[in-house]
């Protein structure tokens, strides 16, 4: 089994070729597309913020699933931190080119 108990063994586990494949295919799974984002009727992509890669079961609770496909998911850096509880969360305050315009 994977050892995702350390630091370091997290962080090999990240940079391994094995994982960088698989986050690759669920971005394109998802369009490249925030899930969470989307749920709520919001288009968030790769050219809007970072899109990061989650695993929808933690990775230390549940290491066998680490490269399981379907326990990942795409999440844009403030859904991912607002998952996460990260206390630094604040919502990018960046303006859409047209946030000024009314219809």
């Amino acid at each position: 089994m994977l050892d995702v108990s350390t630091k370091q063994s997290r962080a090999k586990f990240y940079s391994s070729s094995e994982w960088k494949i698989l986050r690759q295919q669920r971005l394109e799974l998802d369009h490249y597309e925030c899930l969470w984002c989307k749920n709520e009727g919001k288009l968030t992509t790769q050219y809007d913020s970072i899109l990061e890669v989650d695993h929808i079961k933690e990775l230390e609770d549940y290491p066998e699933l680490a490269l399981d496909i379907d326990n990942l998911r795409t999440l844009c850096k403030d859904c991912h931190n607002k998952r996460h509880k990260r206390f630094n969360y604040r919502p990018s305050e960046k303006k859409k080119r047209w946030d000024d315009e009314w219809w």
